[in-house]
């Protein structure tokens, strides 16, 4: 039950929402009647709301807490959905089913919700992308639009110049890309943390106003239109089937994608990211390169931003520099994030969550984005470790000792 005083706190965080809500929520202005429409009932329903919520939040933190002093209580729902999924006898029919569903959308739903789907697929890439260098290697890169700027202007320079296709550029962007990782990861050895979060940040922001400037060569802010779709052996595709058939390259590209970085946490270089990730110094102990493996990090990283960049260009057929500010990067770390850094099952939800939860909200039309935030604030206190935390790695030694 809930005493006195948590009540009263209860109350005073919902007066404090009613408070901050105030000027979108109650009052209206009509502009062209030049009226004011006071709107009090939606004023009760957040206070009310905001009530209950915090009531919620304050019995479920005191219940994990009393749960945490009692280290025998087992896990519960949490350990038995963990069990269900490790299960192969779930888990093999849960990927058909997931296979089936996916093959079949664009042919269910609309060539709107197709595109759609193919934009979360993409920040999927982009953030399974960015989970090497933030989740596994623990470097901290709000630049990583930059890269993702890389690819898109390799497809749009090189298919208006020299008339290069989608399928010649997709491995010069992705190379091209992971140059300019190994560039930004030299300057940045030594950084760590809020320094290199401040001059990834400013890398990005360099790449994007060089093309918005260098008129010449990128266009500037007119950017490049008229790039070409991709092609499927010369045959001339409309526009519902270039939707569809961008929907299942990138279908194939997060396969690939998932089973590169999932090879590449079980392999020598993911074992040495962890262990940069965790203790620096204690990694160059052991004789890890550091040097190495921050590096391969950024170039392994940027090498997907490219690829899904020249996707980005061959979907939309226009690209300007105000497509890659740093909102963007700001969306794929909350990917990361939000899905649980280092777990690729958190950043696919995540990726879903963040690109299909604002397009299905349209509903609640001018509240959307309020509804939406106020979900993520929900998430980030109840569940700070990502919605798929990754688990940490245990080694038992079960050997006699002499």
């Amino acid at each position: 039950m809930m005493n006195r005083a948590e009540i009263k706190r209860s109350l005073g965080v919902s007066l404090w929402f009613v408070f901050l809500t105030f000027p979108l929520m109650v009052v209206r202005v009509d502009s062209i009647n030049e009226t004011i429409e006071w709107r009090w009932m939606n004023m009760l329903w957040v206070g009310l709301g905001s009530f209950v919520l915090s009531l919620v939040s304050r019995w479920y933190f005191r219940h994990r807490e009393t749960r945490a002093s009692n280290p025998l209580e087992p896990s519960g729902v949490s350990l038995q959905i963990r069990s269900w999924f490790t299960d192969p006898k779930h888990r093999w029919p849960l990927l058909a089913l997931l296979a089936l569903i996916a093959v079949a959308f664009p042919f269910t739903f609309s060539a709107y919700q197709t595109n759609i789907m193919t934009t979360a697929l993409m920040y999927v890439v982009l953030g399974l992308g960015l989970n090497i260098v933030v989740g596994l290697a623990g470097l901290l890169d709000l630049g990583y639009v930059a890269f993702y700027l890389v690819g898109a202007y390799s497809y749009g320079l090189l298919n208006t110049h020299f008339d290069l296709g989608f399928w010649t550029v997709l491995p010069i962007g992705a190379l091209l890309a992971a140059i300019f990782g190994v560039l930004l990861g030299f300057p940045v050895l030594r950084l760590r943390g809020d320094y290199l979060a401040i001059v990834t940040l400013a890398f990005g922001e360099i790449i994007r106003l060089v093309m918005e400037n260098w008129n010449d060569f990128s266009r500037g802010p007119s950017g490049i239109s008229n790039i070409d779709r991709p092609g499927f052996f010369g045959i001339d595709l409309t526009l519902n089937q270039s939707i569809t058939y961008l929907y299942f390259l990138m279908l194939v590209m997060v396969v690939v994608t998932i089973f590169v970085v999932n090879r590449l946490q079980d392999s020598r270089i993911g074992r040495a990211w962890l262990a940069l990730r965790e203790d620096d110094i204690a990694c160059q102990a052991m004789g890890i390169d550091k040097t190495k493996t921050k590096l391969t990090a950024f170039a392994l990283g940027a090498t997907w931003a490219g690829m899904v960049g020249v996707i980005f260009a061959a979907k939309t057929t226009f690209i300007n520099p105000a497509s890659f500010t740093f909102l963007e990067s700001a969306i794929i770390l909350a990917i990361v994030v939000l899905g649980g850094m280092g777990s690729i099952l958190g950043v696919i939800i995540g990726a879903f969550v963040l690109i299909l939860l604002p397009e299905y909200l349209r509903a609640l039309s001018d509240y959307r984005m309020l509804a939406f935030g106020a979900i993520m604030v929900t998430m980030m206190v109840f569940r700070p470790q990502g919605i798929i935390a990754n688990v940490r790695r245990r080694y038992e030694f079960k050997g006699k000792v002499s």
